[in-house]
């Protein structure tokens, strides 16, 4: 279906003009293209820049909460020391007798006031008892009907454990601060009290200053204790005046309006040591504030890829037309040449190909001219050719002798020699005449390996009667699994002919040719080893760069390299031909079938 469509729309686009087919393909090849991947990579651009941004707004969130944590670590081990001293326990819980007394207390204990000086994270610390003998100073404040019916207070007094609240100071004027509040029991009284601990507001402020970004810190109620527009603090974002769109949002990354704009938000809770509570940090940035410059250069990218599109644009049409109108030219000439008028020369110039094609019309109709000239010279000539093509066939047929002539002829002989007692000449003979009906009944069809290896006994036995006496002894040794395996024909007898032919040429006495058929690996092995005199490295390499060579001519190259290409062209480059060969020792020549008879890669 897809292949006619595409068929089909070669056609149709083979019926427009050259013109506007380079036109539409600006279109399409060019434009369209182009105006994708310039939007693609806007997108791509101010994507990246806004990833980048919000990846970096982590960074700060985070090193905000390390800050934060830093901070408040201070208050959190004074709130651990009072928990546990002893001093601030007896302070509390005196029956004090006198005003003096308890003055005399206040004066001797110093560690809260040490502790507000000591630590500038520190802004004030405070105490709430129930104590009836103490009096209330900036330290020490009894605890009120008012003051438990406030939520704040009446959670610290029923939970146990640390709470960070926005709470106001009574003795700064109720100003609102991020405060440390828990609820710090005697036992051995059986009383208890509040420790109210509030974080220097100064501290938090200098810190949110140093942010990139508007930044704030927000408690659990929504009250914002901290932030980089000193505005915002105090502030809550639950508070349906302040049109919040941060209320009830959790840790996560954020995409809305704030404050008109649309803004990106990252929300991320720090929950101090110990604590039952803890607090958000938000950083918010503008989109535009970011993508800004991103825009301002993807528009004049956008910009100047308009422009040069349109350049383009004007260069295709102006070379569209100037291709066409010199086509037209061209096809004028043409016309005329069909209509028989060969005397037309195109004036079509120029180097291109449509110049180049111009010339080749003139030595085409040139060539025309010429051919007309020689048409009555050639079919003279052909007629002389068909006559001589007969005479060669009735040559060939003549020089052809009938295969079964010399079958015929050759068993004559090995009777007249076995009737005249010349046994072993008339074995000589019935193995040549096997020899030859293989080789001439070779086709394209495999052959097991038991026939293969029965032509070469043949072969040895032969050359064995004609050298006489002990020059030549062989052995074949074919596994019974592998003879009956397929190979092509003509594979091991030229081997070992070349074995017997150029290997034992120089040995006079005790020439030795073996032949091995095993299993392997790869399927079935074969070897031919000979004793004779082996292969120099120079001709060595002569003979291994000849498997390569296709117009090889030296004859004892020609049948190894015959093989060698046979077999690595049916099975693969891998079951080719190997090669060792020992100076003075002899040559092993050795190769696999694959049982499967399939090619490899």
């Amino acid at each position: 279906m897809f292949i006619e469509f595409f068929r089909r729309l070669a056609n149709r686009t083979n019926d427009i003009r050259i013109k506007p087919k380079l036109i539409v393909s600006f279109i399409l090849v060019v434009f369209v293209p182009v105006l994708i991947v310039g939007v693609f990579l806007t997108l791509a651009f101010r994507q990246n820049v806004l990833d980048q941004a919000t990846q970096q707004v982590g960074s700060n969130v985070d090193r905000v909460k390390s800050q934060i944590a830093n901070i408040v670590r201070m208050p959190l081990e004074v709130s651990d020391n009072l928990l546990s001293d002893a001093r601030l326990m007896n302070v509390v819980n005196t029956q004090y007798a006198s005003t003096y007394s308890v003055v005399e207390a206040y004066r001797e204990y110093r560690d809260i006031r040490d502790s507000v000086k000591l630590y500038n994270e520190i802004h004030n610390i405070r105490f709430y008892y129930t104590n009836p003998t103490m009096l209330d100073n900036w330290e020490f404040l009894r605890i009120t009907p008012e003051k438990t019916r406030e939520p704040w207070f009446h959670q610290a007094m029923t939970e146990d454990g640390i709470r960070w609240q926005y709470v106001g100071d009574e003795t700064k004027g109720n100003r609102k601060y991020l405060s440390l509040v828990r609820k710090v029991n005697f036992p051995l009284y059986r009383t208890s009290g509040v420790l109210v601990i509030t974080i220097d507001p100064e501290v938090l402020g200098s810190m949110m200053r140093q942010e990139a970004f508007d930044t704030m810190i927000i408690e659990d109620n929504g009250y914002i204790v901290a932030a980089k527009d000193g505005a915002l603090v105090g502030k809550n974002i639950n508070d349906a005046t302040f049109n919040s769109p941060i209320a009830g949002k959790s840790e996560g990354t954020y995409e809305f309006r704030y404050d008109g704009k649309p803004s990106r938000v990252v929300i991320e809770k720090l929950i101090p040591t110990s604590s039952r509570n803890g607090l958000r940090v938000v950083s918010v940035f503008a989109v535009d504030s970011i993508v800004g410059g991103a825009n301002r250069i993807s528009l004049l990218g956008l910009a100047i890829m308009l422009v040069s599109l349109a350049v383009a644009w004007g260069l295709i049409y102006l070379t569209s037309t100037l291709i066409s109108k010199r086509m037209l030219l061209l096809h004028k000439d043409l016309n005329k040449v069909a209509m028989g008028d060969l005397n037309v020369i195109s004036s079509v110039s120029g180097n291109d190909e449509i110049g180049m094609l111009s010339r080749q019309f003139n030595n085409m109709v040139v060539s025309i001219r010429g051919l007309m000239d020689e048409v009555a010279d050639s079919e003279s000539q052909k007629a002389q050719l068909l006559l001589r093509q007969r005479e060669i066939k009735l040559k060939m047929m003549a020089s052809q002798i009938n295969p079964h002539f010399l079958f015929n002829a050759l068993e004559s002989i090995r009777m007249k020699a076995h009737m005249n007692g010349q046994k072993e000449i008339s074995v000589v003979v019935r193995m040549l005449g096997k020899m030859i009906r293989q080789n001439l009944e070779v086709g394209n069809r495999r052959i097991a390996i038991r026939d293969e290896i029965e032509v070469v006994r043949c072969y040895l036995e032969i050359q064995k009667f004609r050298y006489g006496g002990d020059r030549l002894s062989f052995l074949l040794d074919v596994d019974e699994s592998c003879a009956s395996a397929e190979l092509p024909p003509l594979v091991i007898q030229p081997l070992v002919e070349n074995a017997v032919v150029h290997g034992l040429d120089h040995v006079e006495q005790g020439g030795f040719v073996s032949v091995r058929v095993y299993r392997n690996e790869e399927g079935v092995g074969i070897e031919i080893k000979d004793n004779g005199s082996g292969i120099d490295e120079e001709r060595m390499g002569s003979i291994l760069r000849s498997f390569d060579d296709m117009e090889e001519e030296e004859q004892y190259r020609i049948g190894l390299r015959n093989v060698h290409q046979r077999l690595i062209m049916i099975y693969g480059e891998s079951f080719g031909l190997r090669i060792e060969s020992v100076l003075g020792e002899g040559t092993r020549i050795t190769f696999n079938i694959p049982t499967g008879g399939l090619r490899h890669a």
